[in-house]
Parts: structure tokens; sequence; C-alpha cells
């Protein structure tokens, strides 16, 4: 049975907070893009009672944090469920269609393609969870204003630092592959990485707007930037509606302290 047949035959939902996009709209942006219907649920008692339960559905793994996906399907008397944003985007990509020219392999091959599609990933949520320290350097249970000082040094050494080694490592692997294909991280064909790096600038383009601004500028990044502008493209539909969830207080938070030029001396 195809990936497609089988995506066909499941309902998926979505658990996760309401109002902000924060780590749920990786998972909802592969249902958008692919114009795949799911159920974006913020039924906080109901996902409250998944992350609370001390007895596993079925024998299945609690769950720490949402992102919670409900995979219901006709095979199955009982919903699966499954957690952790890269383990649901892995879970998703073959089903979806978001492994790019990796759908046309087999075997090994195919199967070292989806890992090396997911390590991609997993660079792009590391900078997701750097950025989200900016503001919360010290304590997550602690407000912004209880470590501000410390989040401005944080936040200095992210821009000053951190993100052009995140962005470097994009540039790299986007000219690796332009050469024969069309300015994706994989091959010719948007994959669930691409998916990821575009949330990821979109969010710093909103937190870091004078910093992001000025290190799209040096033209260090160029292949980072059309990334973000080709994505765009393809989910202009759902960017422009109200599905699109506006950023706030997520991970990507706008402090006018916390931005700044880019560095004038980027590698």
């Amino acid at each position: 049975m195809s990936s497609s047949t089988t995506s066909q035959q499941e309902r998926y939902t979505l658990h996760y907070w309401p109002q902000i996009p924060g780590r749920g709209e990786f998972v909802r942006l592969c249902f958008e893009l692919t114009k795949h219907q799911y159920i974006d649920s913020t039924d906080i008692p109901r996902f409250q009672a998944l992350l609370l339960s001390s007895v596993p559905a079925s024998g299945q793994p609690t769950h720490f944090a949402p992102p919670i996906l409900e995979v219901a399907s006709s095979e199955s008397k009982e919903p699966f469920y499954i957690s952790q944003t890269p383990a649901i985007l892995n879970f998703l990509a073959p089903r979806l269609g978001l492994l790019g020219d990796a759908h046309a392999l087999s075997g090994l091959d195919r199967e070292v393609a989806q890992s090396q599609i997911l390590q991609l990933c997993l660079v792009a949520l590391d900078l997701n969870n750097e950025v989200h320290d900016t503001h919360h350097p010290i304590a997550v249970a602690k407000y912004y204003e209880e470590q501000k000082d410390e989040a401005l040094k944080k936040a200095q050494d992210v821009r000053d630092s951190r993100i052009p080694k995140f962005f470097k490592f994009f540039q790299l692997n986007l000219m690796a592959q332009s050469a024969g294909s069309g300015g994706r991280l994989y091959g010719s064909k948007t994959t669930v990485a691409d998916l990821v790096v575009f949330q990821v600038v979109d969010g710093l383009k909103f937190a870091f707007p004078t910093y992001m601004k000025g290190l799209e500028a040096s033209s260090k990044f160029d292949a980072v930037f059309q990334l973000h502008a080709d994505i765009s493209k393809e989910l202009s539909d759902y960017l422009g509606s109200s599905r699109r969830r506006p950023y706030s207080d997520g991970v990507f938070r706008y402090y006018p302290e916390l931005d700044g030029p880019a560095p004038k001396n980027l590698a």
C-alpha cells in the first residue's frame, strides 16, 4: 500500500495550545502545504488529559508536552498518539509526500534519505530552541522580566554567533543541492526539512527584524532567504488565512531590546 493511500485512510488531529503557533506550527505546515485534511484541536482539557494520564492508551507511551498528533485509522479500534515535533514530522513526511526526491527510492537508500531529511529538521529545531532561550535563558517557569539581564546577554550571543553558524550550515546544504535542483535542502522538491527551516527563518524575522534585515543585506545567506521566499509562495493561501496564527508569546517573541544590528564580520 502506498504512503499516499495510507494517509488517505488515516484521520489526523493536531492537539496544541490555542492562539500561538509554537512548535505545533511545524506540523500544521505539513498539512497546509499538501492540503491534507486535518483537525487543528485546541481542546485544552482533552490534550491535558493525554499529558497527565498515568495509564498509557493501549500500551502506548505517555506524553511529556504538546504537540500531540492523534492518528485514527480503520485498521485500528483505538487511535494512536505521537508527540515530540521531530517524531511527528518523521511520521508524516512519507505519508504526505514530503520526502521530496527520496520518494522515488526504496530499501536502504530510502531509509537513509529519510533519516538525512530528519537530520536537517533536527538542526533547524535546535536553532528554534536556542531562539526560545533568548527570552528564557535561566528558567522556563520564570517571566522574561525576571531574567531580563541574562536574556540580553543570551540574545547577543545568539545574534552574533549562533544564528550565523546555523545559517552557514543551511546555506552550504542549499548550495550543494542547487547545482542539480531547485534550491531545496534535499533534492529538487520541497521536503519537511524545507518547511522547518522556513518557519524558523520566518519566526526570526519577527523576533529580530533589524538583525534579520542586516543579515539578508549581507548577501552571505542568499540561498536561505530565497528558500524562505519560495516556501512563502507555496504556502501563500495558508499564510494569508486566519488559520495562520500570529506570533505573540510563543517561541518567537519581539522584545526591541533583544534585537540589534547584524555583525559586520560574518564568516
